[in-house]
């Protein structure tokens, strides 16, 4: 929306940028206000093309990423988030770790009402491995 000057400070929605950050620490979240900060309401997002490296063989690892949230005053954005994402492609870190990281790194950006990350890794030697953190601790397993 022309003239929304809320919007001003997001840097990669609308540019053509296309080089991903090297890793989850070089990578920016964006944010822009909730406009209805007072409705509970959930957003979720899918990222089916997750990427990482396995810490101990440097094997590539696979996974479907979901991220429910209600937001608080604030929403991700989501070309940032894209980005922020990619940057795991060439991370070494267990799949649990990976997850929590994300869950982590939400919070801290959003601060919102309630925050669930799953991570659903594809099978290796056998074994499919699901991680899903929540934000509070508190909330029981909701998908």
């Amino acid at each position: 929306m022309p003239g929304r000057e809320d919007l001003k400070n997001l840097s990669l929605l609308g540019k053509t940028e296309n080089r991903l950050p090297a890793s989850p620490d070089e990578a920016k979240l964006e944010i822009f206000p909730n406009q209805r900060p007072g409705r509970r309401f959930w957003i979720t997002l899918n990222c089916p093309e997750f990427s990482s490296l396995c810490p101990v063989t440097g094997q590539p690892d696979s996974a479907k990423i979901v991220i429910r949230y209600i937001p608080g005053e604030v929403c991700v954005e989501t070309k940032s988030l894209k980005f922020y994402l990619a940057s795991f492609r060439n991370q070494p870190a267990f799949n649990e770790e990976i997850v929590n990281r994300i869950l982590d790194d939400l919070v801290a950006l959003m601060q919102p009402q309630q925050l669930v990350v799953r991570g659903e890794f594809a099978p290796r030697g056998g074994i499919q491995l699901t991680t899903e953190a929540t934000y509070p601790d508190s909330l029981a397993a909701s998908s």
